[in-house]
């Protein structure tokens, strides 16, 4: 006997004998697939081509009316296929909702990533202008090599250079 209170806590509900396991997922798949299905213009054709041969067969087969004219079964059909379909397409619509925030969730991660990635090599180029600021540029070079010839010109007689004019008139760079 005390093994049977053991067993069963008075703080939670009594689990019934006969379970039904329902995957969520699956039936979240399938409520998409058929809120697809019923906003297709397939389905929409035979629905209509249904109504109509229901709707013919009712007024002009005398033995085969089953729903006379007010078409009270038809109704009743429309009334459950709209009682199931209003949920079934809410719960696309929020499956839809979940993926477009997750989605959007992570467009917004990725955003902020690139931001942060954009403002570090900003940060770096700026870096690199300053180091470069303080390297020696081949202009610089060149200025500086410039400024040492003059320097070693002034202490020697320098060889003035030809003109173009000079050098175009020059025989020994004439074509034979």
């Amino acid at each position: 006997m005390p093994e049977l209170f053991a067993r069963r806590r008075l703080d939670q509900p009594r689990t019934p004998g006969f379970r039904v396991s329902i995957d969520p997922e699956m039936i979240g798949r399938m409520s998409e697939r058929l809120a697809r299905f019923l906003g297709t213009g397939k389905y929409l054709f035979w629905q209509t081509v249904l109504v109509i041969v229901w709707i013919v067969l009712n007024l002009t087969a005398v033995s085969l009316r089953w729903d006379p004219y007010p078409f009270i079964l038809l109704n009743l059909a429309f009334s459950t296929q709209a009682a199931y379909a209003a949920p079934l397409i809410l719960l696309a619509q929020n499956r839809q909702d979940n993926r477009d925030r997750v989605s959007l969730e992570e467009d917004r991660a990725r955003a902020t990533r690139t931001k942060e990635d954009t403002e570090f090599l900003a940060r770096e180029l700026a870096a690199l202008r300053l180091a470069i600021g303080e390297v020696a540029t081949r202009d610089y070079l060149r200025s500086e090599l410039d400024r040492l010839r003059t320097d070693l010109d002034g202490r020697r007689p320098r060889k003035p250079r030809p003109s173009a004019e000079a050098v175009r008139d020059d025989h020994r760079w004439a074509e034979t």
